[in-house]
């Protein structure tokens, strides 16, 4: 059974280790350094992990994962590549569910942040297992969407979403479509078609966590 998470865990390793801790992200403000932070307080600090989508913990978890940060970022990346046992969001029964999402995406996040970058030629498996999410993601982030909303995956499936009224598409690659609706859509390659005004507040909306 191929292991997509632990596949993009170690390209993601790779690609930290050669970029350095400087390089930029698509995550505004955030280097290497800062994203492998994230990851690892999202790991294996469950007390500060909390930070990463509840604002009341915010703070809290953000001082945590500066303080990792501030570690050798050659261990730093280590870590991200061997990750605990132990972890509920990284042991043997959660990683594939859980992590095959987080690492793709952050994945991404390095790779398009460079000049020159291209979307990679991703295996069909993957890109049903990224489908499933992306049919989730949004159900769940565009569910109130002003508008009868179609989002498409030629090849792999379709879920229609929004409040109903015009008619909107959203179609592209499930790779490209989980990009898109987790927030990064300035750098999702994907075909929105309908109502100009419409098509830009989707490309502008607030997605993802």
């Amino acid at each position: 059974m191929p292991r997509y998470a632990r596949s993009e865990r170690e390209a993601l390793a790779d690609l930290l280790l050669e970029l350095g801790p400087e390089a930029p992200t698509v995550n505004d403000g955030w280097t290497t350094r800062d994203l492998a932070a994230h990851l690892l307080v999202r790991e294996r600090r469950p007390d500060a992990a909390g930070g990463i989508l509840l604002p009341p913990l915010r703070g809290y978890g953000e001082a945590v994962r500066r303080r990792v940060a501030a570690g050798p970022y050659a261990d730093l990346v280590a870590r991200v590549r061997r990750p605990p046992v132990w972890s509920p969001v990284s042991n043997p029964l959660t990683d594939e569910l859980v992590n095959t999402l987080e690492f793709f995406i952050h994945h991404e996040d390095v790779r398009r942040a460079r000049p020159g970058w291209q979307p990679r030629d991703l295996p069909p498996g993957l890109q049903a297992a990224l489908w499933k999410r992306a049919a989730l993601l949004a159900r769940t982030a565009l569910r109130r969407f002003p508008a009868d909303l179609l989002v498409q995956a030629p090849g792999f499936g379709e879920v229609g979403v929004g409040r109903g009224g015009e008619r909107l598409r959203l179609v592209g690659a499930p790779g490209e479509l989980v990009l898109f609706l987790s927030g990064r859509q300035r750098v999702a390659r994907v075909q929105v078609d309908g109502p100009a005004a419409l098509a830009e507040r989707l490309r502008a909306a607030g997605l993802g966590f």
